[in-house]
Parts: structure tokens; C-alpha cells; sequence
């Protein structure tokens, strides 16, 4: 099942876009892009301190990590 999103006129023209860039728009920067205030800033600001703040894990591996599991789940990243 796929829930459509409607964006803001603006944010529809930004995703064709980067749809007309990349060929692909996945579906969480899609629901990042919807009502941005509501979730996908905060949710956006949350990823940013989970991967930059201190760890034994550098960023380039975190990143590594985040990109193998969404491979797992057939999610692309």
C-alpha cells in the first residue's frame, strides 16, 4: 500500500526536481518533505546530532551502517 503525500506547491517543484536530477525521489525524503516544521525538520536535526556527536564509530561508518540495514530492508538510501 502507498500513501500519497500532497506537498506545498514549492516542495512539489523541489522533489521534480531532484526527481528530474537523480530519477528517484525515496519515499522518506518524501515524507521529509511533507510538513517539514512538523517532522521532517526535527527528525532531520536528530539524524545530524546522532551522527556527528562523539562515538567509537566515526561518521563515514555510522553512514556505512545506516546504508547496509536500509539495504537489508530493500529500502533505498
Amino acid at each position: 500500500m502507498r500513501i500519497e503525500l500532497r506537498h506545498s506547491p514549492e516542495m512539489a517543484a523541489r522533489i521534480a526536481e531532484l526527481q528530474e536530477r537523480d530519477g528517484y525521489v525515496s519515499d522518506i525524503s518524501l515524507a521529509l518533505r511533507h510538513r517539514p516544521e512538523l517532522f521532517g525538520e526535527p527528525v532531520s536535526a536528530y539524524f545530524q546530532e546522532v551522527m556527528k556527536k562523539p562515538s567509537e564509530w566515526s561518521e563515514a561508518e555510522r553512514e556505512l551502517l545506516a546504508a547496509f540495514v536500509s539495504k537489508l530492508n530493500q529500502c533505498p538510501f
